[in-house]
C-alpha cells in the first residue's frame, strides 16, 4: 500500500504555510496510509470518513468536521449513500503558524501529552457559514487566496477557542517524543480493530521488524499471539454480559468463519463459546 504524503500529493504548490483545497472523489479508500507534514482541518460535506491513529478511530459523517494533528494515520473514505459521491474542504496549516497565533492570542503554551492525534466537531451555523467562504476563496487566484487564507485560519481557530476553550487545540502541539507511550497507546487502541501489522506499524512510525521487536519485548509476547488473545478475552465478555451469539460475533473478533473462531475459543478457555455462556 502507497504512503501518501498531505498536502504534497493533493497540489504541487507546498511552499506556502496555509493551504486550502477542495478534495473530491467518485471511489472509496480504505485505511489509506497518510503522512500529514501539516495540521488540518477536514469539513466533510458528503460521504463518510474514519481515522485511525494512535487513539480509538475517530468515524465522522458530512455533519461532522476533524482537526488532525501532523503525523501519521489510517484514512478511511466512503461514498454518500444518496449521491454516491465523497467531497472534503481541506484547509492545512503549519506549527509555525500555529505557534504565532498562540503567541498572538497569548494563550498559556503548557506542556501537554500527546494522548490524541485527531478531534471531530458537530458542525453549527458559524462554522457553515465559514466553509462556504472558504469554498468561495477556492475559485480565485492563488495568490489572493493565500492573503484571505491568513485571515481565515485566525478566525477559526480564535472561534473555537471563544466556544470549547484554549485547551481544545493545545494537542495539536502535544510532544510525541516519548516515542514508547506512542507505541504503547497505537497497540493499546487498536487491540480490537483489525489492522494489519503493516498498517500498526506505520502509525507507531516504525518498520514492520522494529514493531515486532518493540512488541515482544513490552507485552512477552509476538503480536499474533497477543492480538488473538485481546479479541477472544472481548469475545468472552460479550458472550457472558451482552448475550451476544457466536454467529453474531466471530467476523467482529476477526475470524473468517465460525468453526475457526470455536476452534480458536476453544484451545484458550476449554469449551466452547456456547458452553462459555451457559457456565455460572
Amino acid at each position: 500500500m502507497n504512503i501518501f504524503t498531505l498536502p504534497d500529493y493533493l497540489t504541487a504548490e507546498t511552499k506556502h504555510p496555509i493551504q486550502l483545497f477542495n478534495y473530491e472523489s467518485t471511489t472509496s479508500n480504505f485505511n489509506n496510509k497518510i503522512n500529514l507534514t501539516k495540521n488540518a482541518f477536514s469539513f466533510l460535506q458528503e460521504g463518510f470518513k474514519t481515522i485511525s491513529t494512535s487513539r480509538e478511530p475517530i468515524s465522522i459523517e458530512n455533519d461532522a468536521f476533524l482537526i488532525m494533528k501532523s503525523g501519521h494515520c489510517l484514512m478511511t473514505e466512503n461514498l454518500s449513500e444518496t449521491r454516491n459521491f465523497y467531497r472534503s474542504v481541506l484547509l492545512f496549516f503549519s506549527d509555525e503558524v500555529l505557534f504565532q497565533f498562540i503567541e498572538k492570542h497569548q494563550i498559556t503554551n503548557k506542556h501537554v501529552p500527546a494522548t490524541t492525534a485527531a478531534k471531530a466537531c458537530d458542525y453549527d451555523d458559524f462554522i457553515r457559514s465559514f466553509v462556504k467562504s472558504l469554498e468561495d476563496i477556492y475559485q480565485l487566484p492563488l495568490n489572493v487566496q493565500q492573503q484571505l487564507l491568513q485571515v481565515k485560519l485566525e478566525e477559526i481557530l480564535v472561534y473555537l477557542v471563544a466556544i470549547k476553550g484554549a485547551d481544545f487545540l493545545l494537542f495539536l502541539i502535544a510532544s510525541k517524543d516519548d516515542q514508547t507511550s506512542h507505541f504503547i497507546n497505537v497497540v493499546e487502541s487498536n487491540k480490537l480493530n483489525k489492522l494489519t501489522l503493516k498498517e500498526l506499524a506505520f502509525l507507531a512510525n516504525m518498520s514492520v521488524s522494529t514493531f515486532k521487536r518493540e512488541f515482544e519485548k513490552h507485552f512477552m509476547q509476538s503480536p499474533i499471539k497477543w492480538f488473538q488473545n485481546q479479541r477472544l478475552e472481548h469475545a468472552a465478555f460479550l458472550l457472558k454480559n451482552k448475550a451476544k451469539r457466536p454467529s453474531d460475533i466471530f467476523e467482529v473478533i476477526g475470524y473468517e468463519n465460525l468453526s475457526n473462531f470455536v476452534h480458536a475459543f476453544k484451545t484458550k478457555f476449554g469449551v466452547t463459546p456456547k458452553q462459555y455462556q451457559l457456565q455460572d
